[in-house]
């Protein structure tokens, strides 16, 4: 139990340690340092596809100092020779004088063609500029220049920074078309200029500019006219569910009064089937578990739906760190962090779900089921993270992961994803719960009727997950656009509203989509309704193919397969989640709708109403002889 206790108080201070402020607190007196951190260089249009600052041939300074700019990320900063005094300001200080070779020339015109873009820091505060710019003379005859003066604007109250800009001198070119050696002073220009702005609001800059468009109200209005749009779908869709139920409970309640001998139909009719287990359950109950990992999910308790009220405060803290700003500016890669700790601190959920509903399937090894558990979304993840991460290797970018980081990875998965599993596996397995079904099992199950295509499986998952697709399709390119573009996304209100809406959609077309299914007296809806609400991973992954050739300029096989890759890990996580959210939904359902009936197999039925296919069928073979 001590072992437990240390290795969360290691993983909490893993993850207080990434979310805390800078150790300078940002404030500085007339005639201190302040260094600016050089980070990395690359395509603008391939966010993944980028290089250390000084792979370029710029001045190196005389010793390359190294800051941490993610816990788990893989990124450097390099302290550069640009170093500037509060409160200071210099006019075209000179950096180096260097004398370009013509391989040095040749790939500064070759990142030139390709629109690189730098990213460096200073106090915090991320700026991006261009190292160059190409254009065509009268004579249509491609011209590369490179930029060699950089001019800095600081904005400070007191004591503290709270804007700086970058821009490029345009009269301060250096022609790089030709390969022949080139004589480039490297200079840089600084301005400090007061303002009023209070610290606390020095983001705001970045919070407006990750509105796409600049005006936020365009953004809210567009969100908050979808959500009503498809909640306004739910609501008549609920509505037309619950009128059906009512009739159908009139019927039945009609029919016991007047008709002892009258045969059920529709749903009613299955109820001696409804609840008999599904195919492949090991392979459903670890799903369940890692869905409800990711949804940072704990069930089995009484009621489902308390159980979707009170661990939705798991995700709800993510959400609330996001908008009170923890994330985001001042700790970089804080999130990422976050989520690594925190999945592996949630590994026991995983394990005492997938156990617990297995041995109320009645499924007899635990441990079995255990291990499929815990490498159903580690596996294909792990197996993408090392294609991906020998492709950046191979290109000697930023985006590989060194040799310590995926060490530490290796012990936290090791020390605290693993224990934690195998302790939420034991403590599934002795809970010794049953499933809880209102109506008794027959021993044979009815055959299905024929159905049209419509009611088929990839028919219903297409429906089930349109709409909510549809709810969150807007905000979708605000993310992609922060994810895999250079916005900055801040505005996590509308996320968590976004969030909880997808939530409340997918658990409402699942059930209504159930609904259909008994109705129509097809009774295997346990694989059907998960399928069904994970359906709009799906979706998400086939708007990645819109965004990637239609709304990108991403190139490249580096950038083409870290898209497409880590995308195909995202959707796999939300399809596992919501999956897990809609059977759960459906669960709730079923059971209420059949505890409102007298489901226990009807004495007016006989036994040979429930025989098999396969039995008359060899009674036939037999009775023929």
């Amino acid at each position: 139990m001590m072992e437990i206790v240390a290795l969360f108080l290691i993983s909490s201070l893993l993850l207080l340690g990434s979310v805390t402020s800078d150790a300078s607190n940002h404030k500085y007196k007339s005639g201190d340092v302040v260094p600016l951190y050089a980070n990395k260089v690359g395509p603008f249009q391939n966010p993944s596809e980028t290089y250390r600052y000084f792979d370029l041939p710029f001045c190196l300074p005389g010793l390359i100092l190294y800051a941490s700019l993610y816990s788990l990320k893989p990124h450097a900063l390099e302290c550069s020779i640009l170093t500037t005094m509060v409160c200071t300001s210099t006019d075209s200080e000179f950096i180096c004088t260097k004398k370009l070779t013509k391989q040095e020339v040749a790939k500064f015109r070759k990142s030139i063609a390709k629109d690189y873009y730098f990213q460096m820091y200073f106090d915090d505060l991320p700026l991006w500029g261009f190292i160059g710019k190409y254009e065509k003379t009268e004579s249509n005859e491609q011209k590369y220049y490179l930029f060699k003066h950089l001019q800095f604007e600081v904005l400070y109250n007191k004591n503290r920074v709270i804007e700086v800009n970058v821009r490029t001198d345009p009269s301060a070119l250096v022609d790089v078309t030709e390969d022949k050696e080139v004589n480039v002073d490297f200079m840089y220009t600084v301005r400090w200029k007061e303002t009023s702005i209070p610290f606390e609001k020095r983001m705001e800059k970045y919070s407006h500019n990750s509105s796409l468009p600049h005006h936020l109200e365009i953004h809210w209005f567009s969100i908050i006219n979808s959500c009503v749009t498809v909640l306004l779908l739910t609501g008549f869709l609920a509505t037309i569910l619950m009128r059906v139920l009512k009739n159908d409970f009139v019927k039945y309640a009609h029919d016991e009064e007047t008709a002892e001998d009258q045969e059920e139909t529709g749903w009613k009719y299955i109820h001696g089937d409804v609840f008999r287990y599904p195919k492949f359950k090991s392979l459903f109950a670890a799903s369940l578990g890692s869905g409800s990992q990711l949804f940072a999910l704990c069930t089995n308790p009484p009621d489902t739906i308390l159980c979707l009220a009170n661990d939705f405060c798991s995700t709800i803290f993510i959400f609330i760190l996001a908008l009170v700003g923890v994330f985001y500016p001042y700790n970089r890669g804080a999130l990422f962090t976050a989520l690594v700790v925190i999945y592996a601190l949630t590994s026991g959920i995983a394990g005492y779900t997938a156990s617990s509903f297995y041995c109320q399937l009645e499924g007899t090894n635990w441990v079995r089921n255990l291990l499929l558990t815990g490498s159903l979304f580690c596996g294909p993840l792990f197996l993408t993270f090392c294609f991906l991460n020998t492709v950046a290797i191979a290109y000697s970018a930023t985006a590989a992961l060194p040799f310590g980081t995926i060490v530490v990875i290796a012990l936290i998965w090791a020390l605290v994803t693993s224990p934690l599993l195998v302790l939420g596996g034991i403590a599934g397995k002795n809970s010794k719960a049953e499933f809880q079904a209102p109506c008794r099992t027959t021993k044979y199950p009815r055959e299905i009727p024929p159905l049209p295509w419509y009611r088929g499986t990839l028919a219903q998952m297409g429906m089930a997950g349109f709409l909510p697709f549809s709810a969150i399709y807007i905000e979708l390119y605000y993310i992609f656009a922060s994810v895999w573009g250079h916005r900055i996304y801040t505005i996590y209100s509308i996320l968590f509203i976004v969030f909880i809406i997808l939530v409340i959609v997918t658990a409402f077309i699942t059930i209504a989509l159930t609904y259909f299914q008994l109705a129509a007296e097809d009774h295997e809806w346990w694989w059907r309704s998960f399928l069904c609400g994970g359906s709009t991973g799906l979706f998400i992954y086939g708007y990645c193919l819109y965004y990637y050739y239609g709304r990108s300029d991403m190139t490249g096989f580096m950038q083409t397969s870290f898209f497409f890759g880590y995308m195909a890990c995202i959707c796999y996580g939300f399809f596992l989640m919501l999956g897990t959210i809609g059977f759960r939904a459906a669960l709730f359902f079923v059971r209420h709708i059949y505890r409102s009936i007298k489901c226990e197999v009807s004495e007016r039925v006989t036994d040979t109403s429930y025989i098999s296919v396969e039995f008359v069928r060899q009674t036939y073979y037999i009775c023929s002889i």
